[in-house]
């Protein structure tokens, strides 16, 4: 009888302790950073599955401008998308010092101290998480507006940490041409048919310097879209599920590079795709597509029709 007392005192200790552990660990971490040369607030919350053990990269979710994204943490979407990945979420939020021309971010320029700051705050989540991989994990940049402004430039800033980005309707670069390094990080570049001229017209000419060059990147246009995100992120969900499978390393480290002959070229006239199948690219703009599924993903929304997964 005492045995059987003493296991049931154990077993409840446990469970009691387990429980305890539980609530000790909160379902979302913030972080803050002290205003830094290029940004006034550095803002940021993370979130992971539960009982996923180690994670296999970060998502990062970048609002537009000057804007707080730390609410697309809870997100539904994003989260069974990180969930079903075993994916960690941080999403920020950065402020511009005053200035005389808002329409401006200079937190976009990552390599002025933003970026550092995001840096931080993700080894403060390591460390809190119980996910140390956290700390050096490859990364997943997804972003509207600003927020794709600053996934661009963290790609020239930091390219080895990146396994594809997404570049959403925003206005103001800081970088041109960017490395060999940066243009082999695949991404899509999405502008909308209503949006204002300026916007779209920078980044028509930051992928086609950048594409001249064989970037791995993409341009899509939603036709009758303006300032908005869309379907985009349906878009970018099919492109970062394909690109977890082909770039994670099944072993060592560093992220696995793409071959681009094995990839699909988007004729962005014709706004039909074909196997590049070992051929080169031709003179003229086209997009590169990592996956026959994502092709037709892109397809589906220069068309204006609906995406499927």
């Amino acid at each position: 009888m005492r045995a059987i007392l003493a296991i049931a005192a154990t077993t409840l200790a446990t469970a009691a302790g387990a429980s305890l552990a539980s609530a000790q660990q909160p379902a979302y971490l913030d972080d803050s950073i002290a205003p830094g040369a290029n940004y006034a607030v550095a803002e940021f919350r993370f979130w992971a599955p539960p009982g996923t053990g180690p994670l296999r990269a970060v998502l990062v979710l970048n609002p537009g401008s000057n804007g707080d994204g730390r609410p697309a943490a809870a997100d539904t979407v994003w989260q069974a998308f990180a969930t079903k990945h075993h994916l960690g979420i941080v999403a920020t939020r950065f402020t511009d010092k005053p200035h005389d021309q808002g329409f401006f971010e200079d937190y976009v320029n990552v390599s002025h101290g933003s970026g550092d700051a995001f840096l931080t705050a993700l080894g403060h989540f390591a460390e809190r998480s119980g996910h140390p991989e956290v700390a050096t994990a490859p990364l997943l940049l997804w972003g509207m507006s600003a927020g794709g402004q600053f996934n661009y430039e963290f790609v020239a800033w930091k390219p080895e940490r990146v396994i594809g980005f997404v570049v959403n309707k925003g206005g103001v670069y800081y970088s041109a041409l960017l490395s060999r390094a940066a243009r082999q990080v695949p991404g899509i570049l999405f502008t909308g048919g209503n949006d204002l001229a300026f916007r779209t017209n920078t980044i028509n000419g930051l992928f086609a310097v950048n594409r001249r060059g064989l970037a791995l990147w993409a341009l899509a246009e939603e036709p009758d879209v303006a300032h908005v995100v869309g379907k985009s992120r349906d878009v970018a969900l099919v492109l970062f599920e394909d690109l977890l499978a082909l770039r994670l390393p099944k072993s060592g480290t560093g992220l696995v590079p793409l071959d681009e002959a094995a990839g699909f070229l988007g004729d962005l006239a014709t706004k039909t795709f074909a196997p590049q199948a070992g051929g080169k690219a031709p003179t003229y703009p086209t997009a590169w597509l990592p996956t026959a599924r994502v092709a037709q993903a892109w397809q589906a929304i220069v068309s204006g029709g609906t995406v499927g997964r």
